[in-house]
């Protein structure tokens, strides 16, 4: 008989307190906060068995995440710093860079993908695109995915 996975999204009120520590331990050690995962479950008040237990089974969800995320396509000229000014800019603008995947540069270009929350983005999309679109040093600018 196949098996398949079924996800739920339930109300943290609504779950036991294991899972809530569970996510807190992994935070800590993710943040560097704790020096190993034994501290981390001192420091939350549950056993190490619990946390191996739940540890790959329990995550946050960020309600914000899904909607507040953009994935923008840029083709860069193969001239140095200017991946650098680009994600400058970007973060100037108050987007949070997540990803940044740039490929070789062929025939003078390099192509470079970008993905980042736009949660506190300074101005729309549009306006984004035709900023970075000014740059020196930018051929082409464009939005893959998001608002």
């Amino acid at each position: 008989m196949e098996s398949h996975t079924c996800y739920f999204l339930v109300d943290s009120d609504v779950l036991p307190d294991i899972f809530k520590k569970v996510v807190q331990a992994k935070k800590l050690l993710a943040q560097g906060k704790v020096k190993n995962l034994s501290e981390a479950a001192r420091v939350m008040g549950i056993s190490r068995s619990a946390y191996y237990k739940y540890k790959d089974k329990v995550y946050e969800y960020d309600r914000g995440v899904a909607g507040k995320m953009v994935t923008l396509s840029v083709t860069l000229g193969d001239e140095p710093g200017r991946l650098s000014e680009l994600l400058n800019n970007l973060s100037g603008a108050g987007l949070n860079i997540l990803t940044i995947n740039q490929n070789i540069p062929v025939d003078g270009v390099a192509p470079v993908a970008i993905s980042a929350r736009t949660d506190e983005l300074q101005m729309d999309i549009s306006q984004l695109i035709s900023l970075i679109r000014g740059m020196p040093g930018v051929v082409e600018a464009r939005v893959l995915s998001g608002q």
